[in-house]
């Protein structure tokens, strides 16, 4: 099954487990120890994650350590990126929208009946 970054980050506990190891490289025993899951569960996400490129493993001595690798991440960066952008515009159109039609209100709105509100 080829998987991408976008599953990896689908899962809570895949997304912890890409935090703490993004802080300090973690054998399978720490990463595991931080959840209420099962080892074999968390060897699972372990398995995707590296799936997906986000992290590696490294043998040293007996232990097998996850090293995270997040460029894969700016895959991410740049598809919400175009969202960003995309509603940044819309919402900018949206305000100058309205502050013309604020504008045209007042402009349209006879003088008596703000002094008569006034009163």
């Amino acid at each position: 099954m080829r998987r991408d970054v976008f599953q990896a980050i689908a899962d809570p506990t895949r997304r912890a487990i890409i935090n703490m190891i993004a802080q300090q490289p973690l054998n399978l025993n720490s990463v595991a120890e931080n959840f209420d899951v099962s080892r074999p569960a968390i060897s699972k996400h372990i398995k995707i994650l590296t799936e997906c490129g986000l992290i590696i493993m490294k043998q040293k001595g007996r232990e097998r350590y996850c090293e995270a690798k997040l460029d894969k991440l700016n895959e991410v960066s740049h598809w919400v990126e175009q969202y960003r952008e995309f509603w940044t515009t819309k919402l900018d159109a949206l305000e100058v929208y309205l502050n013309q039609l604020q504008a045209d209100k007042k402009a349209v709105t006879p003088k008596h009946k703000k002094n008569a509100k006034r009163k």
